[in-house]
């Protein structure tokens, strides 16, 4: 088994080459999918969320309401780091299990984005970042998720600065361009990491 910690920046392009490194046949354990199912209705999780945020924090119909939360965090490192204490351990446990149940020959994809800022590159075999510029990533952020230049930038600036990712960074993947250069990127690390 081959374990991969995949990162870069909101807006970089972690989805798109995780959803290529998918379709090539590697196992992916999306932090982000899996940050949301450990805090679904019901979930141990959305309880201490509540718990530590109050019931403000809900939707309507009992799901955590994220741009709510957001506005809390990402305005407030203390915040964020009381959110990170309950929802990490419970993404790592969760993605233990998926590891544990790739096969021994998978190459398994930690698709992860804060795995720089908590210090997570020496878990893995190696690390691939996905890089692009930050007005690359801003552009992204406004023109395709729809949100404004001040929210995107503070999302951006409540991460790793590109320096700190490059430093961790055993592969490069730059996602600066449009889509037609990034496969071919992706094709001939999928090749790299097959051959270990």
């Amino acid at each position: 088994m081959v374990k991969v910690g995949l990162t870069g920046g909101i807006g970089a392009g972690k989805s798109e080459v995780s959803r290529l490194l998918a379709s090539y046949g590697a196992v992916i354990v999306d932090a982000d999918r899996i940050a949301r199912e450990v805090v679904e209705p019901g979930t141990p999780g959305l309880a201490a969320v509540v718990e530590e945020f109050g019931a403000g924090v809900l939707a309507p119909d009992g799901t955590l309401d994220r741009p709510k939360l957001g506005g809390i965090v990402f305005a407030d490192p203390e915040r964020l780091k009381a959110l990170n204490a309950i929802v990490h351990p419970l993404v790592g446990a969760r993605s233990a299990e998926l590891e544990a149940s790739a096969g021994p020959d998978a190459v398994v994809v930690h698709d992860v984005p804060l795995l720089a800022e908590n210090g997570l590159a020496p878990l893995y075999d190696l690390v691939i970042v996905i890089d692009a510029a930050p007005q690359t990533q801003l552009d992204r952020l406004v023109r395709q998720r729809g949100m404004t230049e001040d929210e995107a930038k503070s999302r951006m600036a409540a991460q790793a600065t590109r320096e700190q990712r490059l430093a961790i960074a055993d592969l490069v993947i730059d996602n600066d361009g449009p889509l037609a250069e990034l496969e071919p990127q992706v094709r001939e690390v999928w090749e790299r990491l097959r051959s270990r």
